[in-house]
């Protein structure tokens, strides 16, 4: 009888692993989506599509002192800490190395994207007082999968 229900209940954990693992490869495809725009935007020198009015001002956002880390771009840094989140998901369940740690190697980098993002989301509201719809919208993302990665790592360490 404790056979079946070890059976059963790691099924469930190994389909609610399953789960939370594609959703994180749907997110992280969404912030290469977005990174990829506000880096496009960057790249060819044009004016990004922004909400108008009120408290937003993308251009003054995407265009201030704290637009760039060590004279790159943070939406260039933000697009390849996208890319590499995106392989260590899709690697996995491929790679020994990965199958032990890539959880916690996730985690990690997840970890250092949140913490960066809610400095860019103080940035926006107390130092520039002007806020980019794109930013917050990566910010959002960066977090939704931070929370997911926290649950990850969670169920891994169990």
């Amino acid at each position: 009888m404790s056979t079946v229900e070890n059976t059963q209940t790691s099924e469930v954990t190994h389909t609610s692993s399953n789960w939370q693992h594609t959703v994180s490869i749907v997110l992280v495809i969404i912030g290469l989506l977005i990174s990829g725009y506000l880096s496009y935007v960057k790249i060819v020198n044009v004016q990004t599509v922004c909400v108008q009015g009120s408290a937003f001002n993308c251009e003054v956002v995407t265009n201030s002192i704290y637009s760039r880390l060590f004279n790159v771009p943070i939406a260039y840094l933000g697009f390849a800490t996208n890319l590499v989140i995106l392989a260590l998901l899709l690697l996995e369940k491929r790679i020994g190395f990965l199958q032990e740690y890539g959880v916690l190697l996730q985690f990690g980098v997840i970890l250092f994207a949140f913490l960066f993002s809610v400095w860019l989301v103080y940035v926006q509201f107390f130092r520039l007082q002007a806020l980019c719809i794109w930013c917050l919208l990566h910010e959002l993302y960066v977090t939704l999968l931070f929370i997911i990665s926290i649950v990850r790592l969670k169920r891994s360490l169990v």
